[in-house]
């Protein structure tokens, strides 16, 4: 680049910025704006390697494109699928996540995979190009996308693994786990981690084995007898996934998941759990009742919106507040559980589990 190019680019920038902070005072999240741009100047400030720069500047281009992209799908509830990229299409395996993945679609969810051969084809090529998003990751080695995704416009390339996987967790409203290698058993154990530790969901979380295949069930028996039986997690932690080799009870336990519950977030010490519809002063007493044992204080407690959600999109709709222990998530999708079962979904809202 010329010095006159530079000198155009940066008197740009600086026009760019200047109308950013006029602007600023209007914006709807002109706080987190506001901190994003300290954090930059601060690091101007300082000295980092170059190398750091390439690495923030390239993970901001990442994440732009993923905010870009999923912000008009924002309404629809997607099923990110994880399985092995080596499983060739006349493998059982391939024809399961095939078939979930058509299954789903039809349902009204769309489709998340990492974009590549093997599991990852296998659902793009079941939800068809209209419903299906490809997250696929630059590698010095050739990694094309699969055909059924290649092309299209919902088909992202990332530079780094961990902006890749932040959208395909961010995003997801369901994951699917098919067989595959080591990579899909850290998917596997991070969703679970993530969960745990309240950074992701819960969600409803399926593990799909080919019809009469062990291969999740010989894993769940494994986390029972090391795990379980040794103490490492809680005895309801198993609460936390669904083994299956039937589409129907994966369908269902995606479904299912979503009749009253909509959606949960943390307003500082507070799990506010947002329902389609109201419950019961009943239910409300069973579900004290039945969880006393993973609230810290006080009681579960019908709610409106609080003032921190004022600029959610779901601030209409009612709440459930508890001081939940974050300690034994499996109990917590035991609730939401009894919630989906016990609770009287609308009519709409049981015809379409996938609308946000």
């Amino acid at each position: 680049m010329t010095s006159s190019a530079s000198f155009d680019t940066l008197e740009s920038l600086q026009a760019d910025i200047a109308e950013l902070i006029v602007r600023l005072p209007t914006l709807k999240n002109r706080q987190f704006i506001q901190q994003a741009l300290t954090t930059i100047v601060r690091l101007a400030d300082n000295e980092i390697e170059r190398l750091d720069w390439k690495i923030l500047s390239a993970a901001l281009a990442d994440m732009e494109r993923g905010f870009q992209l999923f912000y008009d799908y924002r309404h629809v509830r997607k099923v990110t699928i994880f399985g092995s990229a080596r499983l060739a299409p006349d493998r059982p395996e391939y024809q399961m996540a095939l078939e979930f993945a058509r299954a789903v679609s039809q349902l009204g969810f769309m489709v998340m995979t990492g974009g590549g051969g093997g599991i990852m084809q296998a659902g793009h090529e079941g939800a068809g190009r209209e419903n299906s998003f490809g997250l696929n990751i630059q590698l010095p080695f050739e990694q094309q996308a699969n055909p059924f995704i290649e092309g299209d416009p919902k088909l992202i390339n990332f530079k780094y693994f961990f902006t890749r996987k932040l959208f395909l967790l961010k995003e997801s409203d369901a994951v699917a786990l098919f067989p595959g290698g080591f990579g899909t058993q850290d998917e596997a154990f991070e969703c679970m981690t993530l969960s745990q530790t309240g950074k992701f969901g819960p969600v409803p979380l399926v593990l799909i084995d080919r019809p009469g295949g062990d291969y999740w069930r010989s894993w769940s028996e494994y986390i029972d007898k090391q795990l379980v039986q040794n103490g490492l997690v809680n005895p309801e932690d198993p609460s936390l996934y669904t083994v299956t080799d039937n589409l129907d009870v994966a369908c269902d336990a995606i479904t299912r998941f979503y009749q009253v519950y909509h959606s949960s977030r943390y307003v500082g010490d507070k799990l506010v759990i947002r329902l389609k519809t109201d419950i019961s002063d009943a239910l409300l007493e069973k579900l004290n009742a039945d969880f006393s044992d993973i609230i810290l204080q006080g009681r579960i407690e019908k709610s409106q919106a609080l003032p921190q959600e004022a600029q959610d999109e779901t601030v209409g709709l009612p709440r459930l507040i508890l001081y939940f222990n974050q300690r034994d998530l499996g109990r917590l999708y035991q609730m939401i559980a009894t919630i989906n079962r016990i609770g009287t979904p609308s009519p709409e809202d049981a015809a379409h589990p996938e609308r946000k």
